[in-house]
């Protein structure tokens, strides 16, 4: 066999790692003002957002959840029993990956100008990235304004005795997996937790949840995570709560957990949803005085502290590990590096500039996919409190608004807002209940542009819908 082949250096005004939706939009904005940009993807370009996450994860869940609202209506109940088509809903989550093919996307960074190259890419001192090939070419790129490190995070498994051999399930394998199993036992009960319990319990598998803490959910309103636990409960999951797994054990087909409390669960397939890290190890962090595999602490134009010219953009730099935030993330980098690069003043001092990531801090909005939905933004009560706000929490029944009870019979579900009693701003909004998703942007613009609670009285909600919710929590607040 010959040398790898490598080519001169190529120069480019940014070069962007990760190609996922976060790295896209910075090419995007960076090419629209005509900069040239290179980005560099290990996999597939559109992310785990595309292949492995959002997009796979709601094709799941979509017909699970509308089963359920369905047989929650009168004349529709009847017409909807008995199980769900799993093949046809794998086959319709295959269509949304594109068959884990990235054609499509790859075109699509072509068609705004960005060269894209496939391979392992590393940080090789300022502005400098080497690129390496899966045939084996090098390719050193040089970046005259900007490096962009998006890329993303990986989902941790715990060290656990008999893990390695488990053939555990990560995000990525609960996503894509192929066939529905008869017993799923869940480790953890965050966001992932939930949703895949919810998902594959309602395509048939028997879901056991175990949750190290007291309580779904844990980073959102308690009431959150009862509402989901009850309704998987409901749907005949078991979820225990105050366990943790201290071993786990494959023997062919079958994987034993054994809990802290002696216990053990069976099950012929196990997924971990117990957090993420960063995906920055083995990028070359250290050839610019940064820990390997480290978060990126960034300003708020992304830009990473100490540094006139790396960029750490998306779940790398740990503000929200969401990607519609990584989104916005983007569009800001984007807007700076094209400021700095030509040589335009930014205001370190506009909160709400072209240049200021400040929802990341204020406005953070997040849905989860479960049956209830919850949907929140900014902060619960008790992260206000913490961070010494004076505030009250307001708290309603969803079914109080006259379309909850017209959307389904028996509607369930609550809503809080969170009140600065200085300002009397909205910091934080939450709502649980079916289709509770479609209520959260006025919470986010309410939050994001600080609304005052005497204008929010006249933003008059439509009759009869569920949003009329926002009223009865008005009318609670006013006394």
């Amino acid at each position: 066999m010959g040398q790898p082949h490598a080519t001169a250096a190529t120069e480019y005004d940014v070069v962007v790692l990760g190609a996922g939706p976060v790295g896209e939009n910075v090419a995007e904005r960076t090419r629209a003002a005509g900069l040239s940009t290179a980005v560099v993807e290990s996999e597939l370009v559109g992310g785990e957002c595309s292949y492995w996450a959002c997009m796979p994860s709601k094709a799941l869940l979509r017909p699970v959840i509308a089963r359920a609202d369905s047989r929650r209506v009168p004349g529709l109940r009847q017409a909807v029993q008995g199980p769900l088509d799993a093949a046809a809903v794998l086959a319709h989550r295959d269509a949304y990956t594109s068959h884990w093919k990235d054609d499509g996307q790859a075109g699509w960074l072509d068609s705004v100008g960005a060269r894209l190259y496939r391979g392992e890419g590393r940080l090789d001192g300022p502005k400098q990235v080497k690129v390496t090939s899966p045939e084996g070419e090098h390719h050193t790129l040089k970046a005259r304004h900007a490096v962009v490190v998006s890329t993303g995070s990986r989902a941790v498994l715990p060290d656990l005795p008999g893990l390695p051999g488990a053939r555990a399930w990560t995000s990525r394998e609960a996503t894509s997996a192929h066939a529905v199993p008869g017993r799923l036992a869940v480790v953890g009960g965050g966001v992932v937790g939930t949703e895949m319990a919810t998902a594959w319990q309602g395509l048939g598998a028997q879901v056991t949840m175990l949750v190290r803490g007291e309580g779904l959910l844990p980073r959102m309103e308690p009431f959150a995570g009862e509402l989901v636990a009850d309704s998987l409960r409901e749907a005949g999951a078991e979820v225990r709560t105050g366990v943790s797994v201290t071993s786990v054990a494959r023997d062919g087909d079958i994987v034993t957990l054994t809990l802290d409390d002696g216990s053990k669960v069976e099950a012929d397939e196990v997924l971990f949803a117990t957090g993420r890290a960063p995906r920055t190890d083995g990028i070359g962090l250290e050839s610019v005085g940064l820990p390997d595999g480290s978060w990126l602490s960034v300003d708020d134009s992304c830009r990473v502290e100490g540094s006139t010219w790396l960029y750490g953009v998306g779940d790398v730099n740990h503000r929200a590990l969401l990607t519609h935030q990584g989104k916005y993330q983007a569009r800001i980098a984007g807007a700076a590096i094209v400021a700095r690069a030509s040589g335009t003043p930014i205001l370190e001092t506009d909160r709400w500039g072209a240049h200021a990531a400040t929802a990341d801090h204020a406005a953070v909005p997040q849905v989860v996919f479960t049956d209830p939905e919850v949907a929140a933004v900014g902060l619960s009560a008790a992260e206000a409190e913490a961070m010494g706000h004076r505030v009250r929490a307001v708290d309603q029944d969803m079914a109080s608004a006259a379309g909850a009870g017209l959307y389904a019979d028996g509607y369930t579900g609550r809503a809080r807002l969170v009140v600065d009693l200085d300002r009397e701003i909205l910091l934080g909004a939450t709502f649980v209940g079916p289709s509770a998703g479609e209520m959260l942007q006025a919470a986010t613009i309410a939050i994001a542009g600080e609304v005052p609670l005497e204008r929010l009285w006249h933003a008059v909600p439509a009759y009869p819908t569920i949003s009329e919710v926002w009223l009865r929590l008005l009318e609670a607040y006013r006394g």
